[in-house]
């Protein structure tokens, strides 16, 4: 028996499994739709399907770093319940998740999701994982660094894992690398701690966009209405170098000692080893942050 796109469209509406899965139950149906239902229910397919539906707003943060210390991958894996994300199964998941990530640099979700773990792909072990713990789970992103000459660094913080960071640190010579890897742990410690958060490493990457932003709000500030325009602008100057320097990475007071600037510290570090260090990178994941639940009741799932 033969099958149309019809068939394979009423069969994703009526189990929610996706449309390769459809045709191949199909094909293995001989176009039966009843029957490619109950072979794709067989299979689990159908309940991870519609698990995948329900909203992942929980989970952990999870990085690995290579022996080497040149590679580093952090990612965020969702779950419904805390409750799940401290299951066993679950944890093993976001391990094998950072092992293919780590041994196959994928630059981007999507071709993660398509690299071989156990002989299928990644995407396959994730629905797998749905079937047999009983939610939602979604790979919601992942950041791998490298490193020629330098370190990559991590931290994750121990409270439930929901705050981690990856650091990259470039030097003119790594030969004092179990240095480096410490430093690069203190700053990663730093910046999962700091408040406020660092988006920038230094003044150098703002965009002006966001000077000119900030100036403005300043500038109609009510206290600065009936000064002259340029004490209010001499005003404001000072005041943006101060919001903004809040906001960048090498001038925040340590988290470790408030006496020394991230920015002091990494060159004190360079001048006891006699190298050049840079923080070059780092990117720091909080569970569930920039989540919406409206917004992910309408997307489905990328792994699924």
């Amino acid at each position: 028996m033969t099958f149309t796109a019809k068939d394979v469209a009423d069969l994703r509406q009526k189990t929610g499994a996706g449309m390769m899965e459809c045709k191949k139950a199909l094909t293995d149906a001989n176009g039966d739709i009843e029957k490619a239902s109950e072979i794709l229910r067989q299979k689990g397919i159908v309940a991870a399907a519609k698990k995948a539906d329900k909203v992942a707003m929980e989970g952990i943060v999870a990085s690995k770093i290579s022996d080497d210390k040149k590679s580093g991958v952090i990612i965020e894996l969702s779950a419904q319940t805390d409750f799940v994300a401290k299951n066993e199964l679950f944890i093993d998941l976001s391990q094998k998740i950072l092992d293919a990530a780590l041994a196959s640099k994928s630059k981007s979700l999507e071709d993660l999701l398509q690299v071989k773990v156990e002989g299928s792909p990644l995407s396959e072990l994730i629905k797998s994982r749905i079937s047999t713990i009983g939610e939602n789970i979604q790979l919601r992103r992942v950041n791998v660094f490298q490193s020629d000459k330098g370190v990559i660094g991590t931290y994750i913080h121990p409270v439930g894992n929901k705050i981690g960071v990856l650091v990259k640190l470039q030097a003119s010579s790594d030969s004092s690398k179990s240095d480096l890897d410490e430093l690069s742990k203190n700053i990663a410690m730093h910046i999962a701690a700091s408040q406020p958060q660092p988006d920038f490493i230094d003044k150098s990457e703002i965009p002006a966009n966001i000077i000119e932003e900030e100036k403005r709000i300043e500038m109609g500030k009510e206290d600065l209405a009936k000064k002259p325009k340029e004490i209010a602008e001499k005003i404001v100057h000072g005041r943006l170098d101060k919001l903004l320097a809040q906001r960048c990475l090498l001038e925040q007071p340590f988290i470790k000692d408030p006496g020394l600037t991230v920015e002091k510290m990494v060159l004190e570090k360079g001048k006891q080893l006699n190298i050049e260090i840079k923080v070059a990178q780092f990117i720091r994941y909080n569970v569930g942050e920039t989540q919406d639940k409206s917004q992910l009741e309408e997307k489905e799932p990328a792994a699924v």
